[in-house]
């Protein structure tokens, strides 16, 4: 129960955040140059018809009426506005999109935590050694390198010159249908279906832009697992076991990985969100049909419906997250109270 109280309470809090956050949405597209209706509308409309088009998508109320009129209908009737640039729903676009930028983001992750935790526990066991030379210069040139100027990079010498992936085209191939949707993850959904020649055309997609993401990663993952496990291999209770005689595997993974594991959780949250709201540059680089590349595409159009409904979609994913986090934490450390 009381996990249950904590859950709900955290559920609770997310009301305010994401009003907030709206609220924020809201204000920052109203005071930006321009508005989605001229856009649209074209220079050669007439002014009566420009103004009719702003009375329907209430353009001409004021600020805070329009925010109370779009809190009404998204709680009432689940609508976020229609987009002005696909002329869709927006809640439809967003359910067509985050896909392809979970699916992405997954990928990446997946290898930042297979190369960044290996890494930075060796380096902490090996301290000083070239393995945490090595280490250190990982971090150091995944922190500098801008991640667009990463992905012109792979895309130039992996596809231009080696021609070892295809042409960054979207998810895949125009020749080829997306498998039937289950979870709109090519590479899941195709291997449910048995698609296996789909499954490796998704998955070769997907390898410059994991790459491109994963490499930006690894430096704040393999940081703090070095970090940590230095702290923790230099801890009282690590120098306890050792003169008591435990085994060092025991030592290793049952007292130090085991402490070490939570502030690496926190960081790998923290990372994992960024890159759910933050992988613009690398969907606009790979022209990714994801989150990202839809939110830049309503910023550059004033669409203000799709900027608010990808905001609202990214804090809510935000908070999530952060909560499986310390439901994993209190699960791992017994010491955590609830």
């Amino acid at each position: 129960m009381r996990v249950l109280r904590f859950i709900l309470r955290r559920l609770a809090l997310l009301v305010p955040v994401l009003l907030s956050t709206l609220f924020i949405a809201f204000f920052l597209t109203r005071i930006l140059p321009g508005n989605p209706i001229d856009r649209v509308a074209g220079p050669y409309i007439s002014q009566e018809k420009r103004e009719a088009m702003k009375r329907e998508a209430r353009l001409d109320l004021p600020f805070y009426q329009q925010f109370y009129l779009y809190i009404a209908d998204l709680v009432t009737k689940g609508d976020m506005g229609t987009s002005y640039t696909t002329a869709q729903p927006v809640s439809r676009d967003l359910l067509q999109r985050f896909p392809a930028t979970f699916e992405l983001v997954f990928h990446g992750m997946f290898l930042a935590v297979a190369v960044a935790i290996p890494f930075g526990f060796l380096s902490a066991l090996y301290k000083d050694s070239p393995v945490d030379h090595a280490s250190r210069v990982i971090a150091v040139v995944g922190v500098s390198v801008p991640v667009f100027w990463l992905g012109l990079v792979l895309l130039y010498v992996f596809f231009l010159k080696l021609q070892w992936v295809p042409p960054p085209i979207g998810r895949l191939p125009p020749i080829m249908s997306p498998p039937p949707h289950v979870t709109g993850l090519y590479t899941l959904d195709a291997v449910l279906a048995g698609q296996w020649d789909v499954f490796r055309a998704a998955l070769s997609a997907l390898v410059l832009p994991s790459i491109s993401l994963a490499l930006t990663a690894m430096a704040p993952l393999a940081r703090m697992t070095r970090a940590a496990m230095v702290e923790a291999l230099e801890s009282e209770y690590v120098r306890a076991a050792r003169a008591l005689g435990l085994p060092p595997r025991v030592i290793l993974w049952d007292y130090a990985f085991r402490n070490a594991v939570i502030p690496v959780l926190t960081i790998f949250t923290g990372v994992f969100g960024y890159a759910l709201g933050g992988v613009v540059l690398v969907e606009f680089v790979f022209s990714w049909p994801g989150l990202g590349l839809y939110t830049l595409h309503a910023i550059l159009s004033s669409d203000f419906t799709a900027i608010q409904g990808a905001i609202l979609l990214v804090t809510t994913a935000y908070v999530l997250i952060y909560l499986l986090l310390d439901l994993a934490v209190a699960a791992i450390d017994p010491r955590v109270e609830v």
